[in-house]
């Protein structure tokens, strides 16, 4: 979906000035919805009734937009109700959380539960995501809240405990218990989050164990596996990582199904445990053994070191305590290393820091966490495969500052991970939004230009390879990798593979040693000549014929309207048949007046000649500008190359007071004076310009001291818009 700048960049400015005030961070996380959990809680006590969450109703907007929506049939029969409807004497947790509470309903969001699972391995993450002291008796309040890491910042979800039931029996996720609901509302507040049920339904692990952390996940492929898989995957339990793994399915329609050997394909599992054990037939080797767990609490693996196989009367006492070794059907099972890496296809690793797993030495990283967005026709430009809007991508530029300490085989080299994660794209699925596509590429700074956080141009991606990328794009909601490269300065550009695809991300760059990454913004510096105004002593034919017009239009008092100047501008700028325009329009016209009578402020609307003849020579000089970038005499230039096209324009300003353009101003840009094609035509590029430089001035006007910043009234603000 599109965004507004009245949406996306003032939520922004909220954000970061959130950020400023400490929120957002793991002791004091962003209010979701702006619901404060201690105020909502002592409100429903002080009145005693139960609270009603009016922002994620018990109605069927909260189940779903779909097969959960209005006109499905799945939905008639459901009722929401309290816990202390459904049974007596209900808990939020029965004897401590364990994964064991994880029961999945008839929503497909086993990726979830999965990750539920491993959370309950770790009580110090479990209880920072599920608050202690929360019950159904003392202080109960019909309120509940659950914390979550989203996109950077801690956020603290507030919900109420109806809960969606069939016959009195939970509809979704439940605990083996039927008194212990802190699964079910953990599941409600991840579903509010994202907007409803529905929107939990297919995806992978990886999303929710990080939601849960704030890690970052890392994947291996069964196939492609480092040698020291199990030593990797045994490193990360003693870490408290979470870890998750799949059975992948080529064929769609067989999601979910059985094998024969009990496991399931297209299915999420979590790794819960892994180890080793001496059978009493085996001198000196040992067994290495994994251990894992089906959310659906049932549906087991049925092969060698499963619940009831042989393999267990070979081991003592010792050994089976050791290994918690219990014959139930609760889904979870053991297995033995090698069976793991024949019959699965995917392990997903979330690590609290992406520690080097492979390595005996405990690393402590450094984390930089930057926003961005691909805007259609300015920033969203496609993969390498599209090198005329490639270079248009946001660009970040990473400074890879210090070497790693002890790095492996003798190479010298500075260890990092980058994590690009798509934003929203699960809350976004009931306007139609699908992942995008995504990936990134990194590219080498050459030292004459370090320092000088210049966007990279076109011609610098044609003629230079990218030194790493990722290894391939793809439908995820992040995508990780692991590289080391030398120290210095490289650009990092994360883009969707196809172009024109509108989406908000953020990057992330862990690495072992000191490391700063920041967003690049457009340096106002042109790769070809500006055409330069015409000196006060020179006056073309052209010239001439306007000042003969001016006089005839001016009258006697020599100054012109809105209405005059736009006859004066078009009667000669239509006769230049490569603009292929019709003209200026009326509220153009206004905007140059605004800009070139110096009164304007003080009440008059009207042009002098000395005022009109810079005016015109500003005209002229965009005009140069605007036929470069209209080659092929269009009319019109393409949206990606605007900034460019306004980067030459405001060169003079630029020189005359330090004036730079961000990336932000780009996208308003675009979204502001573009076509539904993405095209801008000279009439709306004029009036950009005008618009730009009008602000400016005004801006200029009050920083009395020169400071760069300002303070305004209301009206004052009003005041300077109106005026631009």
């Amino acid at each position: 979906m599109p965004y507004t700048p009245s949406g996306f960049f003032c939520d922004r400015l909220i954000r970061e000035r959130e950020r400023r005030d400490g929120e957002g961070s793991l002791n004091k996380p962003l209010r979701f919805n702006g619901q404060d959990f201690t105020v909502l809680r002592q409100e429903s006590l002080q009145s005693k009734g139960l609270f009603e969450d009016d922002s994620f109703p018990a109605t069927v907007e909260s189940l779903g937009f779909k097969e959960l929506g209005h006109k499905s049939n799945k939905v008639k029969n459901i009722v929401w109700k309290r816990p202390k409807e459904i049974c007596e004497n209900p808990q939020f947790i029965v004897g401590g959380a364990s994964r064991t509470d994880i029961c999945q309903g008839d929503l497909g969001d086993c990726w979830l539960l999965a990750a539920i699972a491993c959370l309950t391995l770790n009580e110090k993450l479990l209880y920072r995501v599920v608050p202690q002291e929360q019950s159904f008796s003392e202080g109960y309040g019909g309120i509940f809240h659950f914390q979550f890491w989203r996109y950077g910042d801690w956020v603290d979800v507030v919900i109420d405990d109806r809960i969606p039931t069939f016959n009195n029996q939970l509809v979704f996720t439940k605990s083996a218990e039927r008194n212990e609901f802190w699964s079910a509302l953990l599941e409600k507040a991840y579903a509010k989050l994202h907007g409803s049920y529905e929107a939990l339904k297919g995806g992978n692990t990886t999303e929710a164990m990080e939601d849960f952390t704030g890690g970052v996940t890392e994947f291996y492929e069964m196939k492609e596996a480092p040698k020291e898989l199990y030593k990797i995957m045994k490193k990360a339990l003693e870490r408290g990582s979470l870890m998750g793994c799949s059975i992948d399915s080529l064929v769609p329609a067989r999601f979910e199904t059985r094998t024969v050997t009990g496991l399931v394909k297209g299915h999420a599992y979590s790794v819960t445990a892994v180890d080793e054990c001496k059978p009493s037939q085996q001198k000196d080797s040992k067994v290495r053994l994994v251990r894992l767990r089906n959310p659906w609490g049932q549906v087991e693996w049925n092969g060698p070191w499963s619940d009831n196989s042989k393999e267990w009367t070979t081991l003592s006492k010792a050994d089976k305590d050791k290994l918690q070794h219990q014959s139930a059907e609760d889904g979870e099972f053991w297995m033995s290393f090698e069976d793991f890496k024949k019959n699965y296809t995917k392990i997903e690793i979330c690590n609290l820091t992406p520690d080097a797993l492979e390595d005996d030495k405990i690393h402590k990283w450094t984390v930089s966490v930057n926003e961005g967005r691909w805007v259609r026709g300015c920033s969203a430009g496609g993969c390498r495969n599209y090198p005329d809007t490639f270079w248009t991508n946001p660009q970040y530029r990473l400074r890879l500052l210090e070497e790693d300490d002890d790095p492996e085989d003798n190479e010298v080299g500075c260890t990092f991970v980058v994590a690009l994660m798509q934003k929203n794209r699960r809350k976004e699925r009931k306007m139609g939004a699908n992942l995008f596509t995504i990936g990134f590429a990194i590219y080498e700074v050459p030292k004459e230009m370090h320092g000088n956080k210049q966007h990279m141009q076109k011609d610098f991606f044609l003629f230079n390879s990218s030194k790493a990328r990722c290894k391939s794009y793809i439908n995820l909601r992040e995508v990780t990798q692991r590289f080391r490269l030398s120290s210095g300065e490289y650009v990092i550009v994360p883009s969707t593979y196809e172009p024109h695809q509108e989406g908000e991300f953020i990057l992330r760059v862990f690495s072992e040693k000191r490391n700063t990454s920041e967003e690049i913004e457009n340096r106002i510096e042109a790769d070809h000549p500006v055409p330069a105004p015409a000196s006060a002593g020179e006056e073309s034919e052209e010239d001439q014929q306007f000042r003969t017009i001016f006089q005839e239009i001016a009258g006697d008092d020599m100054e012109i309207t809105a209405n005059e100047l736009k006859n004066v501008l078009n009667r000669v700028i239509t006769k230049h048949k490569d603009l292929n325009t019709e003209g200026f329009s009326l509220e153009s016209c206004r905007s140059m007046i605004a800009l070139m009578d110096v009164s304007f402020m003080d009440g008059t609307s009207r042009l002098n000649l000395q005022e009109f003849r810079h005016l015109w020579n500003k005209i002229k000089q965009w005009q140069g500008i605007f036929k470069h970038y209209n080659a092929d005499q269009s009319g019109s230039i393409n949206s990606y190359e605007m900034r460019n096209a306004v980067n030459d324009a405001v060169m003079c300003l630029v020189s005359r007071s330090g004036f730079r353009l961000n990336n932000q101003l780009y996208d308003i840009i675009t979204m502001r004076y573009a076509n539904e094609n993405m095209n801008i035509d000279f009439d709306s590029f004029i009036s950009c310009l005008v618009r730009l430089e009008a602000m400016f001035r005004a801006f200029q006007a009050f920083d009395q001291d020169g400071d760069g910043t300002i303070r305004l009234s209301v009206l004052e603000w009003l005041q300077l818009t109106m005026y631009a």
